[in-house]
């Protein structure tokens, strides 16, 4: 044996291994994932159908963007609604929602089904849920019929970036309310517009 050959035959495991340990897709819908930074949030709401996310610093703490937009995509007939909080410029919640016609809704489980794995749905009342949960981010579906089409949301959260505000949030700083003299102010977050979303951090 060829002392090339040697080491192909030695390197082969250490090959295999690495693409067994290749990084997991993030959990994401129409392109925007938990986590992602607001920039690139705005550049996909942009590249997707021309929209513009429109964000405001919450009342509450500075730390803290409010952001939505309005999404049209080939998949679905009626527009969407997209809600979002971020903390220092990362996306903690996200909520995606609309109404689906049942053949979109099925395309869309089939779709989640296909890229992250088989999950059971479960029901409480009228409302089904199925969720996936990767690496401390969460992707939960939601759905309701109503009058023919399926009342649906879609929530990406990641509690990494959540837990780690809540760590260092101790007693929250009213934003515009100065710190004290010996630290200069934080820089508003140019912004424009209110909402807030809530929804369970994943375990």
């Amino acid at each position: 044996m060829t002392r090339f050959a040697l080491i192909a035959l030695l390197a082969a495991p250490a090959v295999a291994s690495a693409q067994a340990a290749a990084p997991l897709e993030p959990l994401s819908l129409f392109g925007l994932r938990a986590g992602a930074p607001v920039t690139e949030v705005s550049s996909t709401v942009a590249a997707i159908d021309g929209g513009r996310l429109k964000c405001d610093q919450s009342g509450v703490d500075s730390r803290v963007s409010e952001c939505r937009s309005t999404l049209t995509v080939p998949e679905v007939s009626e527009p969407l609604e997209l809600w979002m909080s971020a903390i220092d410029g990362n996306t903690g919640v996200m909520t995606i929602a609309g109404n689906f016609a049942p053949d979109e809704l099925d395309m869309l489980r089939a779709d989640l089904e296909k890229r992250y794995g088989r999950v059971g749905a479960k029901v409480q009342n009228d409302q089904w849920m199925m969720q996936w949960v990767r690496k401390g981010t969460m992707l939960r579906l939601t759905w309701r019929a109503r009058q023919g089409a399926k009342a649906a949301s879609v929530s990406l959260v990641d509690g990494n970036i959540l837990d780690n505000w809540t760590a260092r949030r101790g007693t929250p700083r009213p934003a515009g309310k100065p710190k004290s003299t010996s630290k200069k102010k934080a820089a508003p977050v140019d912004t424009s517009a209110v909402t807030t979303v809530e929804s369970e951090r994943p375990r």
